[in-house]
This record gives structure tokens, C-alpha cells and sequence, in this order.
């Protein structure tokens, strides 16, 4: 494979354990942080006190964010550089020429996990990947998370919505996004990776309206870097469903949210070129959303084993 690049975070990102466990704790602590903060207030502060804090985590919700903003980027920056070697993150590029940095793309990410955090690797601000502009597109939920919304803005993230992608692509913005979403959480399991991908066309139709390359990308390892529990009631995917989210006990090295550190193998496949068609119909968009999981199936099949997991299975469901 004359295009084949592959990126370490040990050799492109040189850090050390103190600025990657600090790296960690402020990319993925919010949440943690959050349940802490709410617990603490509400268990040894007085009643009025309680309520002031609750009220300013509120306001946290709602307060506008600078994407821009010089200090933000600055701690973004930071978690990129860091972050990766904590694993650590190797990017593995099956055809590195084939992306031009003037050209839009969509990253079509799996799996979920509880986290998709070796999407980390893609984002332009860790410098791996030869495409200046770049946007995750996340739950909405994640923005109405206090700190965790201020973060990760700063780290390039959007909400995921139709209005939000189309924008982006027209801006000449690379998007990234995880097309199993939020039920693909629901279906996890240890023994397997699961990707709710049959019915999860949406990207694929707006790809093909404005003739974006489709590039199929798969984790290996990130399902272990958490211990998780959850349940399987139909009432629990219902509610995933409608707050967007799915809520999942998980927990890391002696149960905080810092996650194990096992190595992740980001591997990135060929762009698939789409023809631009404004109204595609339900025939064309099926058949490049096909094109679309069988590459990704063979990306998986193709890397398993050199990535330490030549037993694991992947189900389309």
C-alpha cells in the first residue's frame, strides 16, 4: 500500500505521565465532575447554598461558548498532544494521498463505546491527519452538560444535527460523527462490537447531496478502556432515545472516570468518492450506504489481527 502512513503518539506527540493522566482528567472528568459537585452541595452545604450552586452549573448550560477562544484552544491544544500518548493512540492511514487538505470529507466512526475517544487522533488540532478544518459532531446532549459542552467545543465538537452537517460540508469543513449513535450504546456488548448501522442512512444522503467523500474508520480498543454496566430493559432504550443520550454506569482505573490505559489502533480507510446528486433517492442512497458498511466490514477484517484482536467479531445490525 504505497499511500500507507501510520502516526504514534509516542513518536509524534511526546509527553509524559503527568501531562497525560491531567490531559485525561480534564477531556473526559466532566461528567464525574458534574455528579460530584451536585452530590457535595446537596449533602454538606445548607439548603440555600445548595441551590446556588445547582443555579450556577444551570447557567453553565447556557452561558455562549467562543469556539475561537484563545484560552480554550490553548487547553484544547493541550488534551490533543497529551491525550494520545496516554493509551497510547496509533493512527493507522491505509491511503494518506488520497485526502487533500483542500477537499471536505465524512468520517463515518465506529464503533460508540461508552466514549468514541480515538476520534482524538483525526482531530485537527492533534495534527496527524493533512485537513486543516475538522468537526466532530456529538449528541446534543454533551451541550447541555456543564464543562463537559465548554471542553469539548473548544476541542471542535457540534452538535449533530441535519442543519449543523450540511453547513459545515458547505464551509469546507471535514466532518467526523458516529453514524450507530446513541443506540448503538444500547446494543453494546463485551464479547462483540456491535454497530447499529442497517437503518443509519442520514449521513450517507447528505454526503451524497453535497458529493463528499464517505471514509469508513474503526477503533480497535476503545471498548476496553472502560468497565461498564448497564441494563437491557426496552423502557431504557426509549429513554435513551429521547433525551438523545444514553445514560451507562461506567468507571476507569479505581473507578474514576480516568480510563485504563490500553493502546487504541485508529485505522482509516479510502475515501469512498460520491457523486453529487441534490435529491438522491431511497434506491441510490442504499446502495452507497451498502458500499459504505461493506468497506467498513473489510477494514475490520483487514486490521483485527494486526491490531491484537484477531478473535473479535463484528455484527451489522
Amino acid at each position: 500500500m504505497g499511500g500507507f502512513r501510520e502516526f504514534g503518539a509516542d513518536e509524534d506527540s511526546s509527553s509524559n505521565l503527568f501531562h497525560s493522566v491531567t490531559a485525561i482528567v480534564i477531556w473526559l472528568g466532566s461528567i464525574h465532575l458534574n455528579v460530584a459537585i451536585v452530590i457535595s452541595s446537596l449533602l454538606f452545604l445548607p439548603a440555600s447554598l445548595s441551590l446556588l450552586v445547582l443555579g450556577l452549573l444551570f447557567l453553565l448550560i447556557f452561558i455562549p461558548i467562543d469556539d475561537r477562544s484563545k484560552y480554550g484552544r490553548m487547553l484544547a491544544r493541550y488534551i490533543c498532544k497529551h491525550a494520545c500518548s496516554y493509551f497510547p493512540v496509533t493512527l493507522h492511514v491505509e491511503d494518506y494521498e488520497a485526502f487533500q487538505p483542500s477537499r471536505a470529507y465524512v468520517f463515518g466512526y465506529e464503533p460508540h463505546s461508552v466514549w468514541p475517544i480515538g476520534a482524538v487522533a483525526l482531530a485537527d488540532l492533534t495534527g496527524f491527519m493533512p485537513l486543516p478544518n475538522i468537526k466532530v459532531l456529538a449528541s446534543t446532549a454533551v451541550f447541555y452538560t456543564p464543562f463537559l459542552r465548554q471542553i469539548w467545543t473548544w476541542l471542535g465538537l457540534a452538535p449533530a444535527s441535519r442543519k449543523n452537517f450540511s453547513s459545515y460540508l458547505e464551509s469546507g469543513y471535514s466532518c467526523i460523527l458516529v453514524p450507530g449513535g446513541v443506540q448503538e450504546t444500547f446494543h453494546m456488548k463485551h464479547d462483540v462490537e456491535n454497530l447499529f448501522l442497517s437503518s443509519r442512512r442520514g449521513f450517507v444522503r447528505i454526503a451524497m447531496e453535497h458529493g463528499t467523500p464517505l471514509v469508513p474508520v474503526f477503533c480497535f480498543g476503545q471498548s476496553r478502556v472502560y468497565k461498564w454496566w448497564k441494563p437491557d430493559w426496552n423502557l431504557y432504550l426509549k429513554l435513551s432515545r429521547a433525551i438523545k443520550f444514553t445514560p451507562i454506569c461506567f468507571w476507569g482505573v479505581f473507578g474514576s472516570p480516568i480510563p485504563y490505559p490500553h493502546p487504541l489502533h485508529v485505522v482509516v480507510g479510502k475515501p469512498i468518492e460520491v457523486r453529487k446528486t441534490l435529491q438522491p433517492t431511497d434506491e441510490e442512497i442504499a446502495k452507497v450506504h451498502g458500499q459504505f458498511v461493506e468497506a467498513l466490514k473489510d477494514l475490520f477484517e483487514r486490521h483485527k489481527a494486526r491490531a491484537g484482536f484477531s478473535d473479535l467479531q463484528l455484527n451489522i445490525l
